[in-house]
């Protein structure tokens, strides 16, 4: 990987992007700083404070998408996350839409749906803010509870969405990867150092002795490269399914030799989207509760529930039951993992590429067959996708429970970090075989 850099860095076209996107970066950290007018901000990371204490935690993945901007409710407290929502929603939409299905194939309808996504996330932005202005209006957390005020910190959270939303179709066009994975993947990074200063200042140096100190460390060390070295594994995992063509060179987009190729299937089909669908669902009941002022309780039928649905009382040995939350997380992550994959991939347009180049799969007859052969294939390495994307997650979740480790990023957030920055590497060394077969043309 840094010598993939080194190389790049010593090419003038992929110097400047690689340049662009580490000045874009810093205009996105320099957002974070500047904090929303209107808004009392001492009050405000005071109520964050109190608020992620009592949904033990559910909060902090969320605020870790924002890289710690929306507890310090600075403009750019929204984040990518309306842009990558409104993403996931036109593109549910154009799979599930016929219209949109054929808009999506053409050059000018893509621009189209570019444009209505663009126009989606500032509406999903701007409802946010106004949520989010009138709850604070009401705890009283704005320097002034009218309308103008509520105005301007709903004009600022809307605008801070839409120009970082903005900066990422700028990365995506002059600089390295999707703009938007870089910006959420850099805001996760950001709090990472925080996280892994908070666990020694817990585990290693407070420590009785030298030689737990020692042990703490390389658990902590330890439990992070595990957790990266699996993620790569699985990010890299492929099935390969072996395609013959009946005396033709292959001029699809699949990479061949001669008359042979192969269709490579993830077996991370999904990605990491399964895992914050999940998350999402289990603690969208917790971070509500907690806004009305129903948060953490300590009896009733709520309070199981409560633990029940978040991974901090997981594997407690104190009081182990809440840990049955995990089938729940388990059945959740299997289920959306088939679900996006059935909406994002389609064997069957596969299986007609295949018959229209006279492509065959050895032993599997061309059309309905093939789409039949694909489909099957696809229910096993789904299945091996999303428990290998559950055995990831829930490492740094046993180790907190284990241990009482509290930090803001998981197996969640380095599954994304990592996939984003494999997909940039990729990225790089293309734009250089590229750039060197162009060379060899030219001379």
């Amino acid at each position: 990987m840094f010598k993939t850099i080194v190389n790049a860095l010593k090419i003038r076209d992929v110097r400047l992007r690689i340049l662009y996107t580490v000045f874009a970066l810093f205009i996105v950290r320099l957002g974070c700083q500047i904090p929303v007018p209107g808004v009392n901000r001492i009050a405000i990371m005071q109520w964050f404070d109190e608020l992620a204490t009592a949904s033990g935690g559910a909060l902090g993945f969320v605020d870790a998408l924002t890289g710690g901007s929306l507890t310090q409710m600075s403009i750019f407290a929204l984040g990518i996350t309306p842009y990558i929502m409104a993403s996931i929603i036109i593109q549910m939409l154009t799979l599930s839409i016929p219209a949109l299905e054929e808009m999506s194939r053409e050059e000018d309808g893509h621009r189209k749906l570019s444009e209505i996504t663009r126009y989606a996330s500032v509406v999903l932005a701007l409802l946010e803010g106004i949520g989010m202005s009138i709850g604070f209006g009401n705890q009283g957390l704005l320097e002034k509870r009218d309308a103008f005020s509520i105005a301007v910190v709903t004009v600022s959270l809307t605008a801070g969405a839409a120009f970082v939303m903005w900066l990422g179709e700028q990365i995506t066009q002059k600089g390295i990867g999707n703009g938007s994975s870089i910006i959420l993947v850099f805001n996760i990074a950001s709090r990472i150092p925080s996280d892994i200063k908070g666990l020694f200042d817990q585990f290693v140096f407070t420590a009785s002795n030298v030689g737990k100190a020692i042990v703490a460390a390389i658990i902590i060390i330890g439990v992070i490269l595990l957790t990266i070295v699996l993620t790569i594994m699985l990010n890299d995992a492929i099935r390969k399914i072996p395609v013959h063509y009946n005396g033709r060179s292959n001029q699809s987009r699949i990479a061949a030799t001669g008359n042979t190729s192969n269709i490579p299937l993830k077996i991370n089909t999904s990605g990491v989207m399964p895992v914050i669908f999940a998350s999402s669902i289990m603690e969208f009941p917790v971070v509500i509760a907690t806004m009305i002022g129903k948060g953490q309780p300590t009896s009733g039928i709520w309070m199981h529930v409560y633990k029940t649905l978040q991974s901090s009382y997981w594997f407690d040995k104190e009081d182990p039951k809440y840990t049955i939350g995990v089938v729940i997380y388990v059945v959740l992550t299997v289920f959306f993992a088939y679900f996006y994959t059935a909406i994002t991939f389609n064997p069957m347009i596969i299986s007609d590429n295949l018959k229209k180049r006279g492509g065959f799969i050895p032993g599997v007859r061309p059309g309905k067959p093939t789409t039949e052969y694909l489909n099957n294939i696809l229910k096993y390495i789904i299945f091996i996708g999303a428990i290998g994307l559950f055995i990831v997650v829930s490492i740094p979740i046993v180790f907190n429970g284990l241990f009482g480790a509290r930090v803001t990023f998981g197996g969640t957030s380095l599954i994304i970090i990592v996939s984003v920055v494999l997909e940039a590497i990729h990225q790089v060394e293309t734009m250089m075989v590229e750039r060197n077969y162009k060379g060899f043309l030219n001379s």
